[in-house]
């Protein structure tokens, strides 16, 4: 019997359903015309505004760049705020961290670095937000609409994609939405060869839908009750994030941590993968 969880809601399921196989990967709209749209991990639109006009879609599930692949050569990342760029600044290509408990401005860190760099650059950017809550998604988008980041009237104009798995879905549901916006950004520096952003609110809540998917699979809990295959986890997102000889992906994560606890092995666990932090209190 195949281990098996879902990533969208179990309501009317019964035993004795019939089940039919697709034989396809889950695969996600990509390309110019998810910009400015919202969509749930299964790449389907939530916006209201008719469906998407693109038959290119890729899978979610996509290896990491080969070694010979990648570029590393140093650049800095102007965001805008100037206390970040003048006292910590953000490497071009890299993974940035911003670290915090509940409250003390993470995400709207997050919203004022998608506004700067979508007006002052034109940098193409797509949000993930993972396990967060509803009215905080809402909200984004509201104010990307008055500012003139999304623009409904002309849908072409936007340079950002909003990638949408909230608290009350599925914990396999909050578990692949992250990988659902990086295949979206993924797309943008691999075809169009272009420097992107991806924003991840939050890779805590990635990790939490993990360990209870672990749990429903009944796997034995690790340290403090997390999944024993949290490293691994977070390898097959963190590692497909780089710089590539096409283009590059900074990528940009709030990172709740427990109990202002940085020993937590949530938030421990992604320090190898770091090249920035902002540590907010």
């Amino acid at each position: 019997m195949p281990n098996i969880y879902t990533i969208s809601a179990t309501d009317g399921l019964m035993r004795g359903m019939e089940v039919i196989d697709t034989r396809a990967p889950l695969s996600v709209p990509v390309g110019g015309a998810t910009l400015g749209r919202i969509f749930n991990v299964l790449g389907e639109p939530v916006d209201n505004l008719g469906p998407v006009d693109t038959r290119t879609t890729f899978p979610i599930h996509r290896s990491a760049p080969a070694f010979i692949q990648l570029d590393t050569k140093l650049s800095i990342f102007e965001t805008g705020v100037k206390v970040v760029d003048l006292l910590a600044p953000y490497r071009r290509g890299g993974k940035i961290r911003l670290f915090g408990g509940a409250g003390v401005g993470k995400t709207v860190l997050i919203m004022e670095l998608i506004n700067n760099i979508a007006k002052a650059h034109g940098v193409v950017s797509v949000f993930g937000g993972v396990g967060e809550r509803t009215h905080e998604g809402n909200d984004l988008y509201m104010e990307m609409k008055e500012s003139g980041v999304i623009n409904e009237v002309n849908i072409a104009e936007p340079k950002v994609a909003l990638v949408y798995g909230q608290m009350n879905e599925p914990p396999g549901n909050r578990m692949r939405v992250g990988l659902t916006a990086l295949t979206m950004v993924q797309y943008f520096r691999d075809f169009n060869e272009q420097d992107v952003l991806l924003f991840i609110d939050n890779i805590f809540r990635f990790v939490q839908a993990g360990s209870e998917v672990s749990a429903l699979l009944g796997r034995m809990p690790s340290a403090v009750g997390y999944q024993p295959t949290l490293s691994t986890e977070m390898v097959t997102l963190q590692e497909r994030i780089t710089s590539t000889k096409e283009g590059s992906i900074t990528s940009i994560q709030a990172v709740y941590v427990p109990a202002d606890d940085l020993t937590d092995p949530a938030p421990a666990t992604t320090f190898a993968h770091l090249d920035a932090t902002t540590v907010l209190s």
